[in-house]
């Protein structure tokens, strides 16, 4: 870490990516972060000045799909164009850690929100707007993503129930931090600041209106991302965010602002399940039945622990619809697979065939 700058090092540059850079350096290559990305031009922070960016011809032509371009947070390969502020990306360093979701569209594709995070901070607002089943569906990603889950909530101020609240999350997030906020009141930040730490990346994610925007301008100390008031009778928050952004905290930690979304598809989490609905599949282990659906089986652990009070219906309700989900998209992944490698194959025969004939 030498030969790199402390600046880098406080954007999250470290032993990892350092040993991954290793083979660019003869060539001239620099490194920089992806601050900011816009149909496919990248603001990207680098130790000398923030560069505006697009990645090359050559890299254009192998990436095989939308993951295979930078996402804002990656580090990528680049090279400067002297006097210009811009420069080429050329190649993206492997991730630690990516939080994805299946993009919006009918094409099977992965999205990727935020790269080389370390902590993702799940905000959610203590309003009516509170969702528990939404709570699993992001933690599930958050899981996959290989970054460590922090529940956040927020507008506390607005709670005349917290404890109850409070007690139903923790309910279905097994070993998952559970923090509560008032940025209005000032009260619960400092559960928040043992997590902003020095060269550590923590991405923001949630619903649109749960108060991401407002908490970034509290750890910033400054009105950086615009907020806008709740709406009037049903105390939800209004969208503002537009776009992903890193934000350097003045604690020294990355922070990924990112806007609200109206809806999460999953994307590859069969492990993220697991992880997320522990208690389940443990009980699942208790069942007589080894393919048991946990319908009107016989000896089913989990309907005798719903049947106790041990275990929420709608818990149950959920895991099974994940499951669904995370099978179809299997098979339309699958499918896709299939029609790629069917056109490669066809594209191959086709230039033999052109070949053949030239002879």
């Amino acid at each position: 870490m030498e030969e790199h700058s402390l600046k880098l090092q406080t954007f999250g540059f470290n032993d990892y990516f350092e040993n991954e850079f290793e083979q660019y350096k003869e060539a001239g290559y620099e490194v920089g972060r992806v601050a900011l990305e816009h149909k496919r031009m990248y603001r990207v922070w680098t130790d000398e000045e923030e560069l505006l960016c697009e990645v090359s011809g050559k890299f254009s032509f192998v990436a095989a799909s939308r993951d295979d371009y930078p996402a804002v947070g990656d580090w990528v390969v680049l090279k400067t164009r002297a006097g210009e502020n811009r420069a080429t990306i050329h190649a993206v360093l492997p991730r630690k850690s990516k939080f994805s979701r299946k993009a919006a569209g009918i094409n099977t594709e992965e999205q990727i929100v935020a790269a080389n995070v370390d902590t993702i901070f799940l905000v959610n607002s203590l309003n009516d707007d509170l969702n528990l089943r939404r709570i699993e569906r992001y933690l599930l990603l958050s899981w996959e993503s290989g970054a460590n889950p922090v529940i956040v909530l927020t507008k506390a101020d607005l709670c005349d129930d917290l404890e109850e609240k409070l007690a139903a999350v923790e309910a279905i997030a097994m070993g998952v931090p559970v923090v509560s906020v008032s940025v209005v009141e000032e009260r619960g930040l400092e559960d928040i600041q043992p997590y902003l730490i020095p060269g550590k990346t923590i991405a923001l994610l949630g619903s649109s209106g749960v108060g991401k925007s407002t908490l970034t301008n509290c750890l910033l100390g400054d009105e950086k991302q615009k907020v806008q008031t709740i709406r009037e009778g049903d105390d939800k928050g209004r969208h503002t965010t537009t776009h992903r952004e890193l934000i350097l905290l003045p604690q020294g930690t990355v922070l990924i602002d990112t806007p609200g979304m109206r809806e999460l598809q999953l994307w590859d989490s069969e492990n993220g399940l697991a992880e997320s609905f522990t208690d389940i599949e443990s009980m699942a282990d208790e069942c007589k039945f080894r393919d048991c659906t946990h319908e009107n089986e016989p000896g089913c652990a989990v309907i005798h622990a719903i049947e106790n009070g041990l275990l929420d219906q709608n818990r149950l309700t959920s895991y099974k619809k994940l499951q669904k989900e995370l099978a179809y998209l299997e098979r339309k992944q699958d499918k896709r697979a299939q029609s790629e490698e069917k056109k490669r194959w066809k594209s191959i025969s086709s230039g033999l065939k052109q070949k053949y004939k030239k002879v």
